[in-house]
C-alpha cells in the first residue's frame, strides 16, 4: 500500500473540510461530498454521519476507490474499512480538530452510528 506524504498529512490535517468523490462500476465519479477528516500518525480517517445507510459511503464501499480534495491537494485514493480496534483514537482526533464546534454537531461523528461507518483513506 502506498503511504502519505508528509506534505499531503498536512494539507489534509489542516484543512477544516475535504471533499471525497467515489468512483462508479464504470470508472467515472460521482458527486463530490464534504466530510470531515482527521489524522492518526500516518492514516487520514472520514466517517459518515448517517452510518452505513449514507449515500456516499454506500458509493464508496461499492468500489473502494475515489478521489480526495483537501488544502489544495486533489489525489485518488484507496477507501478501507476501518478497523474498529480504532474507533476511540478516531473519536480523540476529531474531538481535537472539531472541539469549537456545538456538541450535536461534533458528536454527530462520535455516534455508534457514524463509528460504524469509518473508512481509512490510502493514496493510489
Amino acid at each position: 500500500m502506498s503511504e502519505w506524504t508528509s506534505d499531503e498529512l498536512s494539507k489534509i490535517g489542516s484543512a477544516e473540510e475535504v471533499q471525497i468523490t467515489s468512483r462508479r462500476r464504470d470508472g467515472t465519479l460521482r458527486k463530490p461530498v464534504t466530510v470531515w477528516a482527521v489524522r492518526d500518525g500516518n492514516s487520514v480517517y472520514v466517517r459518515s454521519v448517517t452510518g452505513p445507510n449514507g449515500a456516499w459511503f454506500r458509493g464508496a464501499q461499492e468500489s473502494h476507490q475515489g478521489r480526495i480534495r483537501a488544502g489544495g491537494l486533489e489525489k485518488d485514493a484507496t477507501f478501507v474499512d476501518a478497523n474498529h480496534d480504532i474507533d476511540d483514537t478516531v473519536d480523540a482526533a476529531y474531538r481535537a480538530k472539531y472541539r469549537r464546534y456545538a456538541g450535536n454537531i461534533l458528536n454527530s461523528v462520535l455516534t455508534a452510528q457514524a463509528r460504524s461507518a469509518t473508512i481509512k483513506l490510502v493514496p493510489r
